[in-house]
């Protein structure tokens, strides 16, 4: 008898190659135009999701919203990997400094989606799951790990070439560090499309970086791949969004998602919730930001 043959038990989690990883991407939260309406509403650019779906992923919108802990984990449980989009400036006192006159001013809506990412973070990173930030999503991973932000850096640079304005996208020559996951994605160097007037200062418990600009400021971070070989938490400053010709950051995320979600598979439900086999190290550097 064969596998198709109804007498034959298979198990749904069965799988005769890699699963198609479902991927959650976090979302804006604020007014915007559509048709004739001018609404408070939840979107995110399509770039993003194409992208995620060029790389083999199938992507999931997640909307900010107020959660605790136990509601992220729930939300995270059907998913494989996590995406924190791009957006506006972290409030600055969830890092302990006072808000640079450029920063954008925090609001309701902005700090609810603060909030939801934190909560999200908190829960991927207790589970082990693989983890892509971009633009404001790398700033947010380091402030959750403690880390801190230059607000403004053409105070630190001395330039405004990595945000010109009018919302043109900038292009940087990045350089990797040897060794690091980034460096094995893209290679030695590559060429990022930037759209960002902050970035990452002092960095984040358990993080490395994997890539700057010939300026010294912080292109792409990642958890310490030396100390977790077996967790893909990276995040870049730049976004590859921009540039669906080159889809390797992308690639990286779902492949990571895709063996990840053979592995969640393979133990009991619940338990990739609790970290189990996993390092404890994020179960307390994310309780820093509640």
């Amino acid at each position: 008898m064969s596998a198709s043959d109804p007498g034959v038990a298979t198990s749904p989690h069965s799988y005769a190659q890699p699963p198609r990883p479902v991927i959650g991407l976090t979302t804006y939260l604020q007014q915007a135009q559509t048709g004739v309406w001018d609404v408070r509403a939840s979107f995110l650019p399509a770039i993003y999701f194409e992208g995620i779906g060029m790389a083999g992923g199938i992507s999931v919108l997640l909307p900010p919203q107020p959660v605790d802990d136990a509601i992220a984990d729930r939300v995270l449980d059907g998913l494989d990997g996590l995406v924190i989009t791009g957006g506006r400036d972290v409030d600055p006192a969830v890092y302990g400094a006072e808000r640079h006159p450029t920063t954008d001013e925090p609001g309701a809506d902005s700090r609810t989606r603060d909030a939801f990412e934190f909560a999200l973070l908190r829960a991927a990173l207790r589970r082990g799951m693989p983890v892509l930030g971009i633009c404001r999503g790398a700033q947010v991973l380091n402030v959750a790990l403690g880390g801190t932000l230059h607000q403004h850096l053409p105070d630190v640079v001395g330039h405004t070439r990595h945000q010109q304005g009018n919302a043109v996208f900038t292009t940087s020559s990045i350089t990797t560090v040897p060794g690091s996951r980034v460096a094995a994605l893209v290679g030695p160097d590559t060429e990022a499309q930037c759209y960002h007037h902050q970035a990452i200062d002092r960095l984040g418990d358990g993080l490395v970086v994997s890539a700057s600009d010939a300026d010294g400021v912080i292109e792409a971070v990642e958890l310490d791949p030396a100390r977790h070989p077996d967790r893909w938490v990276v995040a870049v400053q730049w976004h590859p969004e921009e540039r669906l010709d080159d889809l390797r950051l992308f690639a990286g995320l779902a492949g990571a998602a895709g063996g990840y979600a053979i592995r969640r598979h393979a133990v009991p439900h619940g338990a990739d919730r609790a970290g189990a086999g996993r390092p404890e190290v994020n179960r307390t550097e994310t309780q820093k930001v509640s």
